[in-house]
């Protein structure tokens, strides 16, 4: 249960506080040149982030989210305006992975063409991606060499996006540098790291995700093959209960000082395992691996969350290390195993308490409890603020109508439920040329 008593919010009034997020969200843009529109990670930043991780590429699925769940032209409008926007940043952005380069730029402005028909957000969609592909030295396109900045995550982006070839290039280079353990494999995420971590973000299940995808795609059996090792690898470190999933954060442990050995959310915890597992079982069919992502939700669910049990433990609302990115699991569930949605109600409940409503609208402060004051700017993003935890409050509302579990934006590392796809990998219609 939450701090709070758990009410059950009924989709009414869960869609009233997304519809305030999405007031907020929008109050705070601003305008760039030729009438488009970005964000700031936070409304005190000087500077505008075109990244999905944590800007205007990460808000542009929201608004998406929100013309189709609304049919409100005015957030399509809104969601044109913000590729304008992205689409100046492609020539000046030097930075190429997925979630906080021009790969992931590239995913926000083809959804845009792809769904409201505008050929300049198409054409900039295609350069994005000529210069991605110029970046590459033949190994890597930069520190990074994992989902978030670097290699698997760029080759997940070039799949959505159809460019096949590239996602190829992109994790070919895993199979010459993967490190072999006692149980599979591993891959250090940056040159230097003493130690090796293990979850989707920055570790060994973002990279097994990755080759998993394109691999099963390209049908290139060697990569799926080594996604396994890969998977064998951070399966063997489970340390939880019986019946539950946790494996560590990290081996040598990384800045055991502020890091914790064991983590819950989609990050570096087995909400975002879960997400790898569900990949795993579409590709392969092996029972092995939806059964592992049962042990997943049994330790999340299990694991106190989303009470906030002690100083550092569970102070966060949003889609990367939060609540919003277990509801998104939760939401998987249910549209795919007919769970009980006792438990994502308790989680919707909990993102309510946390919101900050009023004549501005509703937007959310995580915690960090070793800052004074402890409470931080609201976030206007993906990964920490509004736009991830709108997007995931809207599909809540439609699941509790009985409508449609999908989303407007196929997520590039969370797979479409079951039920709902044609293709493990790309739904069904996401198939256009990007440079027409």
């Amino acid at each position: 249960m939450t701090e709070t008593e758990a009410t059950d919010w009924k989709p009414d009034e869960v869609e009233a506080l997304a519809v305030d997020g999405l007031r907020w969200l929008l109050s705070v843009a601003r305008e760039t040149g030729d009438g488009g529109l970005g964000w700031p990670t936070r409304p005190s930043d000087d500077e505008l982030n075109p990244m999905l991780y944590s800007g205007t590429a990460g808000v542009v699925p929201v608004l998406l989210e929100a013309w189709r769940h609304f049919g409100d032209d005015s957030y399509a409008d809104a969601a044109l305006r913000a590729a304008r926007g992205l689409a100046e940043s492609v020539e000046s952005w030097e930075d190429d992975s997925l979630y906080f380069g021009r790969t992931g730029m590239a995913l926000a402005l083809r959804a845009v063409h792809d769904d409201l028909g505008d050929k300049a957000a198409g054409t900039a969609a295609g350069r994005a991606l000529e210069l991605v592909r110029a970046g590459f030295d033949g190994t890597r396109w930069g520190e990074l060499f994992e989902l978030m900045g670097g290699n698997a995550g760029i080759g997940l982006g070039a799949l959505l996006a159809g460019a096949d070839d590239l996602a190829v290039q992109a994790v070919e280079p895993y199979v010459r540098t993967a490190e072999r353990t006692a149980a599979g494999v591993q891959w250090q995420h940056r040159p230097g790291a003493p130690g090796r971590l293990h979850h989707i973000s920055h570790g060994t299940l973002g990279i097994v995700y990755g080759l998993a995808a394109v691999g099963h795609a390209a049908d290139r059996i060697d990569l799926v093959e080594l996604a396994l090792a890969g998977a064998a690898d951070v399966v063997s470190r489970d340390e939880a209960e019986p019946g539950g999933f946790l494996a560590p954060h990290s081996d040598p442990h990384h800045r055991p000082d502020i890091v914790a050995r064991h983590n819950y959310g989609w990050c570096h915890g087995p909400a975002g395992d879960a997400q790898v597992f569900r990949l795993l079982r579409d590709v392969t069919g092996d029972p092995v691996w939806p059964a592992l992502a049962d042990r997943c939700w049994h330790s999340v669910t299990h694991s106190g969350l989303p009470n906030r049990l002690r100083p550092g433990f569970w102070d966060n609302n949003g889609r990367c290390c939060g609540t919003a990115g277990v509801l998104a699991l939760a939401g998987d569930r249910i549209a795919e195993q007919g769970d009980s949605p006792g438990f994502a109600r308790i989680l919707v409940a909990d993102i309510a308490a946390h919101a900050t409503r009023d004549a501005d609208g509703a937007r959310w402060s995580n915690v960090e409890h070793r800052a004074s004051p402890s409470e931080l700017e609201p976030q206007t993003g993906w990964a920490m603020g509004n736009a991830g935890i709108v997007r995931e409050l809207l599909r809540h509302v439609r699941i509790g109508r009985g409508g449609d579990p999908g989303y407007a934006f196929a997520w590039p590392d969370q797979p479409v439920p079951r039920a709902q796809a044609t293709d493990p990998i790309r739904p069904a219609g996401e198939d256009v040329d990007v440079a027409s």
